[in-house]
């Protein structure tokens, strides 16, 4: 299993065709077989719908295309257990501590994200980095 997790914004970003620096980025990282939690899938189907337009089946395939390159974390109440623990801890986003509580169920070392706080560290064990900078 890998040891890296994505946040929604690097999926959206392989998508991003006015943004070629971004896109190259997000699609490496998606060569890296890299962790997807099921909130992150939702939160790409979401935006993706709202930001294309396109059709919910087209939407779909792309979904299913890069879910084949990446293991998914099933979201479950061990991970919104830990979740409500590091919103207690760093007061993170409801989503965004089940990103993170999602990669360190995985065993994550890193977990990739524009929005949040670059090199922090959760539990001594997960360290946010933010690809771009």
């Amino acid at each position: 299993m890998n040891d890296i997790a994505l946040d929604t914004n690097i999926l959206i970003y392989s998508h991003f065709r006015n943004d070629e620096h971004k896109r190259e980025i997000a699609h490496e990282l998606l060569t890296c077989c890299p962790i997807v939690s099921t909130q992150v899938v939702s939160e790409y189907l979401n935006v993706m719908k709202r930001l294309l337009s396109i059709p919910k089946i087209e939407l779909l395939e792309l979904c299913a295309q890069w879910m084949n390159e990446c293991h998914i974390q099933i979201v479950e109440k061990s991970t919104v257990d830990i979740a409500k623990k590091i919103i207690q801890r760093h007061d993170f986003q409801l989503f965004d501590a089940i990103i993170i509580a999602a990669a360190l169920e995985s065993g994550c070392k890193t977990l990739y994200s524009e929005d949040m706080q670059h090199n922090m560290k959760i539990d001594r064990q997960l360290t946010i980095i933010n690809p771009f900078i």
